[in-house]
């Protein structure tokens, strides 16, 4: 494999997303820190799972990746390409190679414009002028997506598609500037369990065929093992576990990575006795996060005078995981 192929879509680097809180207008009151040192990469062909309570940084990571937020320190780089130093065309190419899925379908379509209006509008904007081209792209992208007969798609007005439809047209709307990377948030928490298989089919068909990177954020543990080649578990605006689908399934490290997993419904009534619940607790605050590490004060396994005192850098665990755990304080150490 060549040194190009090789190189990561995206590249995220000690990414802090920090917001400013303010009293009596001028006066600053603290920050929320929203998004606390999260780094990787990702690869075209591949999708990386984000999981874990709600509140925990993941929509955040979400939209900072895609310029929605302004991140406070580190960088992004994209097809090798730091976001924060691209000038406003440089923005405009790199918001047409990247493409968004958001949670609902209904709030993200204008009601008041069509399918083809909703699909002809990026292109316009992205400066694929010619009607031809347009209607090619239009047409083609309803196909792909399974929304036809096209010609009976076309007028019809987000009301009056189904919840399944109108997730369709998201989707088609995030793939009709053919983008390298997809941003997925909670893509199908708001559909039917029957429908929400037949969209993640859909993505994972239009990865293989596109060789698309994904990103999947998601609360809903049960569909990550389908989906997914990496897993990162975030806890406290933190990635806390980084890890294959496969090695995190078989043994999660973490100990928030295995009592998440150890909580996730099971369909099989015979393996009820081993459901779990998450440790007692709220997850961390943002404004004041604990000291050391963010889970140790519902953490089981914590050490007395570490846990609570020191935070935990990444420990490589194996080749397939890295956690940020001090009960791994004996292995490599990354970073």
């Amino acid at each position: 494999m060549s040194e190009a192929s090789r190189q990561p879509v995206l590249t995220v680097e000690d990414l802090h997303t920090w917001f400013e809180l303010r009293k009596w207008g001028f006066f600053k009151a603290g920050e929320v820190r929203a998004l606390d040192g999260v780094s990787f990469d990702l690869h075209s062909g591949e999708t990386i799972s984000i999981v874990g309570e709600s509140g925990c940084g993941k929509s955040t990571l979400a939209k900072t990746i895609l310029g929605l937020n302004l991140p406070t320190k580190g960088d992004i780089r994209f097809q090798g390409h730091s976001v924060k130093s691209l000038d406003k065309q440089g923005m405009k190419w790199f918001r047409s190679r990247v493409g968004y899925i958001q949670q609902d379908p209904y709030g993200a379509l204008p009601p008041f414009m069509n399918v083809e209006q909703i699909l002809r509008e990026p292109l316009i904007i992205n400066g694929v002028s010619d009607r031809t081209q347009q209607q090619e792209r239009i047409r083609r992208v309803l196909e792909e997506v399974k929304l036809a007969p096209v010609e009976d798609m076309l007028p019809k007005f987000p009301h009056m598609l189904s919840g399944g439809q109108q997730q369709r047209l998201v989707i088609a709307r995030a793939m009709v500037l053919e983008p390298a990377l997809l941003v997925a948030d909670e893509p199908v928490s708001m559909l039917d369990a029957s429908v929400r298989v037949e969209i993640l089919q859909l993505l994972r068909r239009l990865q293989e065929v596109y060789n698309l990177a994904i990103i999947y954020i998601t609360h809903d543990l049960s569909t990550v093992r389908y989906f997914s080649e990496r897993i990162f578990a975030m806890y406290g605006a933190k990635v806390v576990e980084k890890s294959s689908t496969e090695a995190l399934l078989r043994a999660p490290r973490h100990p928030y990575t295995k009592a998440l997993f150890e909580a996730t419904s099971d369909p099989d009534a015979g393996n009820l006795a081993q459901f779990k619940d998450v440790p007692a607790g709220e997850p961390p605050s943002l404004v004041d996060p604990p000291q050391g590490c963010r889970f140790h004060p519902r953490c089981s396994e914590k050490i007395p005078g570490l846990c609570a005192e020191r935070i935990p850098p990444e420990f490589m665990v194996n080749e397939e995981q890295r956690v940020l755990c001090w009960l791994y304080r004996g292995e490599e150490q990354v970073g």
